[in-house]
């Protein structure tokens, strides 16, 4: 026991043992600086120095731009470009699936890879099966007030009648000899009308080209995009005048006539017309003949 204490004393007193660390002129030897010190106060100062030298390290690290010298460490310019990246990553990708399906849909146009929707009247009234001495036609009174009020906002429309069968007027993109006509079953969808070589071929109604380019088996081929939903399409041409995403207006020549792509025999336009996403015989709308 007493060991233990004599080994304590001696420990402490090395810990408390005073030292004077002197700085001396090394050409005088004249002192300069001095410092009583003990290993105690040496220890403390030491540890003190440590703490404050981390503290401080990471205080820059975590609240100052320092950090970003730091290898490891990302700028705040480079998560702002990731940030901007996956925003336009993201558009971009809901572009392209866009894009996808209006690439699948013009290339149904050019191939002729459609299904028909036959539409038979007679027999979707028959489906109906409704007796009229059986239904109640006596209108109303929401029903009066809603046509009077109808009737009061259409009463000063005076070419409102006018604009509506204007809307789907359409000019004959050639004139000429109807040499095949529209057929589902042979997937013609559309109609050739013979005319001489380098024939202005004009613009049925005015709209936006979505597609301007050749093709193997029709040649140079031009589609635009009407109102109502509509799209005309111009086959085997000669030549093309327009670009894709130009607008045209109704008899504005989009292209020359020809003879060119595989399925050509001879010069003729092939002109298609599409509304809602399935072909439609063009001869009920357009006089192709001279």
């Amino acid at each position: 026991m007493a060991k233990k204490k004599k080994e304590q004393k001696r420990i402490t007193k090395k810990l408390l043992n005073k030292y004077r660390l002197v700085i001396l002129n090394e050409d005088t030897f004249e002192e300069r600086i001095s410092f009583k010190l003990n290993r105690l106060n040496v220890f403390v100062l030491v540890t003190i120095t440590s703490i404050v030298l981390v503290a401080g390290t990471t205080f820059l690290i975590a609240f100052t731009p320092l950090r970003e010298y730091i290898p490891g460490y990302s700028s705040t310019s480079l998560n702002l470009k990731a940030t901007k990246l996956v925003a336009t990553t993201d558009s971009l990708e809901s572009m392209i699936a866009i894009n996808q399906k209006y690439y699948k849909s013009i290339k149904k146009v050019l191939t002729g890879d459609v299904t028909t929707v036959e539409f038979d009247i007679d027999s979707a009234i028959q489906s109906q099966k409704l007796n009229p001495e059986e239904v109640d036609l006596t209108p109303s009174e929401e029903d009066i007030l809603l046509r009077e009020e109808v009737s009061k906002e259409d009463k000063y429309s005076l070419f409102e009648s006018e604009k509506s069968s204007t809307d789907f007027s359409l000019f004959p993109p050639v004139k000429g000899n109807i040499t095949s006509g529209y057929g589902v079953n042979e997937k013609h969808y559309g109609i050739d009308v013979a005319v001489p070589k380098d024939t202005p071929v004009k613009a049925a109604s005015a709209g936006t080209v979505i597609f301007a380019e050749w093709t193997a088996e029709t040649g140079h081929v031009i589609i635009i995009k009407h109102s109502n939903n509509l799209l005309t399409v111009y086959k085997h041409n000669a030549s093309l005048t327009k670009q894709q995403g130009e607008q045209v207006k109704s008899g504005e020549v989009i292209a020359m006539a020809g003879s060119t792509g595989e399925l050509s025999t001879g010069p003729h336009l092939h002109f298609e017309l599409w509304r809602d996403g399935y072909p439609t015989d063009p001869s009920n709308f357009i006089d192709f003949e001279q």
